[in-house]
């Protein structure tokens, strides 16, 4: 099975790692497939408008760069561990509400999508692009003051493009998304090293990007594990 994280955030928005770090990190510890995920942060709220401020974020200005950078490690990582890099971003609607709130992975990613559109147009461009959508950290995270519920408690409304929810984060089990049985995988939400040693996903699938994709969406040959190195 395939050992993988698709939640990894690096300098270019919150994380402490560059990069190219980032990569070796992870294939020195014989990961076989992970995906890059900056944020992408809405800019009309006041947390958005901090995270521009302090660059946190993904932009349409450096989004070319950023894919541009990852494909370059995605080459190295091949050649060097036989280890996936799939781009991405972590779609973030920040709010004073945690009510209000969502993240979203887009991976896959082809073309910059705008976070502060609609919901639905965010879901159907990542369709478009045939790129996998993830509700992350969807329920209540110990230890944080504000969450990102706004997906889970309209499940019901988005549910269908939505290919997966994280069941895992960090060191975080949310058991609601497995009693609703959805589709799921777990993630590291890696911006530290220590991160590292976190929940992960397992994939009984081929290593290449469209068995990935299609094992995530199937959802069969799927399961978690906690990753102690």
């Amino acid at each position: 099975m395939l050992l993988c994280d698709f939640h990894i955030h690096t300098k270019y928005s919150d994380g402490s790692v560059e990069l190219r770090k980032v990569v070796d990190i992870f294939g020195q510890a014989g990961f076989d497939a992970i995906a890059i995920t900056d944020h992408a942060v809405n800019g009309d709220s006041l947390i958005g408008k901090i995270a521009y401020k302090f660059r946190f974020t993904i932009t349409e200005n450096n989004f070319n760069e950023y894919l541009e950078n990852i494909n370059f490690e995605a080459e190295r990582a091949w050649n060097k561990y036989e280890m996936l890099v799939i781009p991405g971003v972590e779609i973030s609607k920040n709010y004073l509400s945690s009510d209000k709130s969502a993240h979203i992975l887009i991976l896959d990613i082809k073309e910059f999508i705008p976070p502060c559109e609609s919901y639905e147009s965010i879901f159907l461009q990542a369709k478009k692009q045939q790129a996998i959508v993830v509700a992350c950290h969807p329920h209540h995270i110990k230890g944080e003051i504000r969450n990102t519920l706004y997906l889970w408690n309209n499940r019901n409304k988005y549910g269908k493009y939505i290919d997966a929810w994280e069941i895992a984060n960090r060191d975080d089990v949310f058991n609601v998304v497995s009693l609703k049985k959805y589709p799921y995988i777990a993630n590291s939400d890696f911006h530290k090293p220590r991160h590292l040693y976190s929940w992960k996903t397992l994939l009984n699938c081929e290593k290449n990007i469209v068995s990935i994709k299609k094992c995530i969406r199937h959802n069969k040959g799927v399961a978690i594990t906690l990753f102690r190195g």
